[in-house]
């Protein structure tokens, strides 16, 4: 049975380069950096969690929330074949009862902040942001676009950047769990225009601070779908 089945709606994903040595202390033991065309990526992503469910249950809740993470991309070779995966810095989440759940049973890096969100959806026009505090401080970020959604192309960054079917967390320096997210292939949303009103520093330390003021790589919308989340693994030898 799936730990957690749900569906991630309307995710807003806001991508930067980085340098590889920034991310080298967050790569989880078995892992390696993965990049795109020589690049090494930051995302950090904005999403609706709906019809949530734990193992099977309904937890009213639970059932509908945001979310905005902080991530980026490793891979992790098995019998010679590569699997894709993410790993979160940080994860905002708007109920202390998830942060609890997702930390304890996941080891993840989960926070709870106040959350809100907006969507504008037209015929015509998508709109759609996330917002947080941090400090009393407002954070959040925003994208436009017309309503025309589509398949990505195939090898592109939109693709690597969306298309990551594992999360692995540093437990340790000698264990890492790994655990299998499974959905189709979303749609995407070309962004006419995005808003950030994102302070780096004050939500992710002075490590990302540049980021602040750094235009980033690429901003898209993508659909979402059902997804599930598996049980974890525990890897420990490599």
């Amino acid at each position: 049975m799936s730990f957690l089945t749900a569906e991630w709606r309307k995710l807003v994903f806001i991508n930067y380069t980085v340098a590889p040595e920034i991310l080298q202390e967050y790569v989880p033991k078995g892992t390696f950096l993965d990049s795109y065309d020589g690049k090494c990526f930051v995302s950090v992503i904005g999403f609706m969690f709906k019809n949530t469910k734990v193992l099977g249950c309904k937890m009213p809740a639970l059932h509908t929330f945001e979310e905005v993470n902080l991530r980026f991309y490793v891979k992790r070779e098995e019998n010679g074949v590569w699997k894709r995966g993410a790993v979160f810095i940080q994860e905002i989440v708007p109920k202390r009862l998830l942060s609890f759940v997702a930390n304890t049973v996941y080891h993840e890096h989960y926070i709870t902040r106040p959350m809100s969100h907006e969507w504008n959806i037209t015929s015509e026009t998508v709109a759609i942001s996330y917002a947080w505090k941090n400090k009393q401080q407002t954070q959040s970020i925003a994208v436009t676009t017309k309503n025309n959604p589509v398949p990505f192309p195939e090898n592109s960054e939109i693709e690597f950047i969306s298309e990551h079917y594992f999360g692995y967390t540093k437990y340790s320096n000698s264990k890492t769990f790994e655990y299998e997210v499974t959905h189709p292939k979303w749609l995407y949303y070309k962004a006419d225009d995005y808003k950030l009103n994102l302070d780096f520093e004050l939500n992710y330390g002075e490590k990302f601070a540049h980021l602040t003021n750094t235009k980033p790589y690429s901003v898209f919308l993508m659909e979402g779908s059902k997804i599930t989340v598996e049980p974890k693994k525990s890897l420990t030898k490599f």
